[in-house]
């Protein structure tokens, strides 16, 4: 009999991640080895020296801190075997489709049936792509702000749920002329001139503030 799948959760609340637990471990080729609770965290224990052996990690998108978003980039980057599933509440088309540009494996809302997270995690981890049916035909959403980057996402992000170009730019250990060049070329891309004009846009497509994965 082949060993359980490795699982890691990444959520900020600890009685999420335990309910989580109890879902995946009555499944006997299942088992939740690692837990995390913020983004700088996972990144750190998964790519230091003692990091546990994963096969998926399930990845929360709003977060406090570094978002999920930004974190599917990295680990990409840095550990580009290891399998993620994102598990979300958020199923804006632009998000799932960012997330699967960064590397994601899966994307599953939170509104799924249990069976559904379960069935996703083994497909991922044979290297499936896997998205839930609320949000299967998301990769073709033609919205201009389709063609933002990751980064640029993330940033349009954080600035819709309020935060300024000085805590997005320490969040994102970035300096703040960095952040306000992007937030130029995220207003340049969109067709909007100012904030006011952004938040229309925003709200036009779905991405009203409070929709989107806050600050992440």
């Amino acid at each position: 009999m082949n060993p359980p799948l490795r699982i890691g959760l990444l959520d900020d609340h600890a009685v999420v991640r335990a309910g989580y637990r109890r879902l995946i471990e009555l499944e006997p080729d299942l088992a939740v080895v690692a837990e995390f609770e913020n983004a700088e965290q996972a990144y750190a224990e998964l790519s230091g020296c003692r990091a546990p052996s994963l096969d998926v990690l399930v990845v929360d998108l709003s977060l406090p801190g570094q978002g999920g978003l930004d974190l599917l980039r990295r680990l990409a980057q840095r550990l580009p075997a290891l399998k993620t599933l994102v598990f979300t509440m958020h199923d804006s088309p632009v998000t799932v489709s960012k997330c699967l540009s960064a590397g994601a494996g899966g994307f599953v809302t939170k509104s799924s049936p249990p069976k559904i997270l379960v069935d996703s995690l083994r497909r991922v981890a044979r290297g499936e792509v896997v998205l839930s049916a609320d949000v299967a035909t998301a990769c073709s959403d033609p919205s201009p702000h389709s063609v933002l980057s990751v980064r640029e996402f993330d940033i349009l992000q954080r600035l819709l749920a309020g935060d300024g170009v000085d805590r997005i730019a320490d969040t994102l250990s970035l300096s703040a002329k960095t952040v306000a060049n992007y937030q130029t070329e995220i207003r340049r891309k969109l067709g909007v001139g100012n904030a006011i004009e952004l938040l229309r846009y925003a709200r036009r497509h779905g991405l009203a503030a409070g929709s989107l994965d806050p600050p992440a």
